[in-house]
């Protein structure tokens, strides 16, 4: 451990969210563009529930208990 680590950021994602030097959360929010429409929808990285788009009611992403994961053909952008 030295002190060009501290300023490393691939070190700091490693470490608890709590044990970090500069604390920021794991979540984000993500731009997804349904496959059927090419609406775009914004959406959380950690949502409790299936996502649906507000266009057409295709699925985009479901809840895995942690991270959601896209439905296939969906394509997204961290916002």
């Amino acid at each position: 451990f030295n002190g060009s680590d501290l300023l490393n950021e691939e070190f700091e994602k490693m470490n608890h969210k709590k044990k970090r030097i500069i604390p920021n959360p794991n979540s984000y929010f993500l731009n997804v563009v349904c496959e059927n429409c090419k609406n775009k929808n914004i959406i959380f990285s950690h949502s409790q529930t299936k996502i649906l788009c507000k266009n057409c009611g295709v699925i985009l992403c479901y809840s895995t208990g942690g991270k959601t994961r896209l439905a296939k053909g969906n394509r997204f952008i961290r916002l």
